[in-house]
């Protein structure tokens, strides 16, 4: 298993709150076993990739038997999982009060005008500052930059940064200081450049 952290959790429930975003459902339970195997299939395929390039025997017909547990299973231990479907259930059951926050500090422009990926990124770093205050918000704040950056554009980064200095001087609690403390291994794809000083999460 290919070591992750809360940086990829936050990059699943955003395509997460994307599709839904997209498409509503009223329970998200095969949604969320559904999106487990799609990424469990997507890392077969890149590894089956690399193995041809090396000329090395095929594995697929025994990995395409994996049942969506172990698919699961197999993507990233389970805290790493159950935080990334905490985020999701939490910014859906949320949604109303996420999105009348949110408004709050857009000058009440319509959030259906904004792009989908400077929404739902807003909306993931609102429900962590608001909602869920596990994080330090300066940690929420360069990680929320560091998605739109890489899911959208420089652009949307500076937008997203924007918006969300806003709201952090309406939050009531230390910004650089975690109220539960964790820790966890580091996710190794590669990130962005930002300054050396920049927080990230790395539990």
């Amino acid at each position: 298993m290919a070591t992750v952290n809360r940086r990829q959790a936050r990059e699943w429930a955003l395509q997460l709150l994307f599709q839904i975003d997209a498409n509503p459902v009223h329970d998200l339970t095969p949604v969320l076993r559904d999106f487990w195997m799609q990424q469990f299939r997507l890392r077969q395929d890149a590894a089956e990739e690399r193995r041809a390039l090396r000329g090395q025997m095929s594995t697929a017909p025994e990995q395409a038997a994996v049942e969506p547990e172990t698919a699961a299973e197999k993507l990233a231990p389970p805290r790493i999982r159950d935080f990334t479907e905490m985020l999701v259930r939490g910014v859906t059951r949320n949604l109303d009060a996420i999105d009348d926050r949110l408004m709050r500090y857009t000058d009440n422009w319509p959030l259906h005008r904004m792009g989908g990926v400077d929404r739902n990124v807003l909306r993931l770093a609102i429900f962590e500052m608001f909602f869920d205050e596990q994080t330090p918000p300066v940690v929420i704040i360069n990680e929320a930059v560091d998605l739109a950056k890489y899911f959208s554009s420089s652009e949307s980064g500076r937008f997203v940064n924007g918006i969300l200095d806003r709201a952090c001087k309406d939050v009531k609690r230390p910004a650089r200081e975690p109220v539960k403390p964790s820790s966890g291994a580091r996710y190794s794809k590669s990130r962005r450049n930002r300054p050396a000083q920049a927080a990230g999460d790395n539990r």
